[in-house]
């Protein structure tokens, strides 16, 4: 189906073609769908207007397979590896800024570009590459969503992981209603997030001294093995490579107007809510760890690193059962908020480098079903006991896709051709390409350590 007359229209001032010439936006059901005050309009509106896909992207920073490393930083170390979490939002701020303007200066994502300068050999390899982080994706989110209905209704495991497929027919009903219901829905489940662990703060009472201390750099990093490593861990675990796909996508939803004027201003604001959505995600992570510090650390529990030992201590320590259900709660909406992001990232990853058109419910299923499966199998045969060993094979395998989404990134985003007066300055092409081989290495290593043991 053809998209409609007004989309039409914005896919030729974006320079496109719409069905038999050739381009075709991925997600065109909500390209250029979402109305956009017109340029030197009033500020706050268009503010407004521009919010959204930020809060998308953000979900994949506080994900599940995020959790365990907070836990492990702050149990073990007490409030030390806060600045680790800075700097990791920092370098994800940078990322998705890099995305956001490749999608709104160039008019076309990340995929879609991949295709067009690499060849149809490459682009498959790296289809199939992100193909495989998705679904590891929704391995996290899948594991995280049954650990959470376990902890909450007392399901087992295996229950837990046959309902999350039941989401996949109720998001997929909302996202037909239009593309602000997909972002209204994923706002909602961040903000309870957010507030849950809002009032955990409250519960666990951290030290602000320590937690301001904890903020800044410190040499022990460089002294302590145990450290360096789960420090790395969490920089590894912090950008999600599907994020880099879907960011430069969904900033095409808005119909800014298609001028350099228009499209600077387009970047202006989408970059305001990139830096508002990750700030949160920053909130959210560092919250996860300062709860670990005050109430594990402080109390002398040092080992605990999984989710399910932190939902156990966590009533007795802080002397309220709140506490647990609280911490339940704040997983099960990560998990969920986290199911949306797969299925688009997939379905853009499809359509941008094989220029494939799959049904959104289809492909949603396609990928929960590739990531139910192997959790289904490993949980029934090795016990429920597997599933923290899930979520680390998850973030591994996201690991080992990042360098083959970073480095097309920062390669794009500083060529004229491409992105013209908003290509990267010399200086933010060196950080880039700086904070580019950082992340590859930082990755590499933690894979060479997981694998050692």
């Amino acid at each position: 189906m053809s998209p409609p007359p007004s989309q039409q229209a914005a896919m030729s001032d974006m320079g496109g073609m719409v069905a038999g010439g050739g381009f075709r936006p991925s997600l065109p059901e909500a390209f250029r769908s979402i109305a956009i005050p017109p340029v030197g309009g009033k500020y706050w509106r268009k503010l407004a207007a521009f919010a959204g896909p930020g809060y998308l992207v953000a979900v994949g920073y506080m994900d599940p397979g995020n959790w365990a490393t907070d836990i492990a930083g702050g149990s073990r170390f007490g409030y030390s590896l806060l600045s680790v979490v800075l700097l990791s939002s920092f370098v994800a701020m940078f990322l998705q800024w890099l995305s956001l303007r490749l999608g709104i200066a160039s008019g076309r994502d990340l995929a879609q570009l991949c295709r067009e300068r690499f060849g149809r050999r490459v682009s498959i390899f790296l289809w199939g590459t992100c193909e495989i982080a998705i679904a590891a994706c929704d391995l996290a989110e899948v594991i995280g969503t049954a650990i959470a209905l376990k902890l909450l209704f007392h399901l087992p495991l295996l229950a837990g992981v046959a309902i999350t497929i039941v989401d996949t027919l109720v998001i997929m009903g909302l996202q037909k209603r239009g593309f602000r219901y997909v972002e209204a829905l994923v706002i909602t489940l961040v903000g309870a997030i957010g507030a849950c662990f809002a009032v955990e703060l409250v519960f666990c009472r951290p030290d602000l001294h320590g937690v301001l201390a904890g903020l800044a750099p410190t040499t022990g990093l460089l002294r302590d093995p145990a450290m360096l490593y789960i420090a790395l861990g969490i920089f590894g675990a912090t950008v999600m490579p599907h994020n880099l796909y879907l960011h430069s996508a969904i900033a095409q939803t808005r119909n800014f107007d298609a001028t350099p004027k228009g499209r600077r201003e387009a970047i202006h604001f989408s970059a305001i809510d990139c830096f508002a959505a990750l700030g949160f995600a920053l909130f959210v992570n560092a919250a996860i760890l300062i709860l670990a510090a005050a109430s594990f650390h402080a109390t002398g529990h040092l080992g605990v690193a999984e989710i399910g030992d932190a939902y156990k201590l966590l009533s007795p320590v802080l002397g309220t059962t709140l506490a647990s259900v609280i911490f339940a709660a704040a997983l099960l909406a990560s998990g969920q908020s986290s199911t949306l992001t797969g299925t688009m990232a997939g379905q853009i990853v499809m359509e941008g480098f094989l220029g494939l058109r799959m049904n959104p419910a289809v492909r949603r299923l396609v990928t929960r079903a590739i990531a139910v499966v192997p959790a289904f199998l490993v949980i029934a045969i090795m016990g429920e006991s597997s599933a923290n060993k899930l979520l680390i094979l998850s973030q591994v395998i996201l690991s080992l896709q990042l360098g083959f989404a970073v480095i097309p990134l920062v390669m794009f985003t500083g060529d004229k051709a491409i992105m013209g007066s908003f290509a990267n300055s010399r200086l933010v092409s060196a950080s880039a390409y700086g904070l580019g081989a950082l992340i590859v290495g930082v990755n590499g290593w933690l894979i060479v350590q997981t694998f050692a043991g």
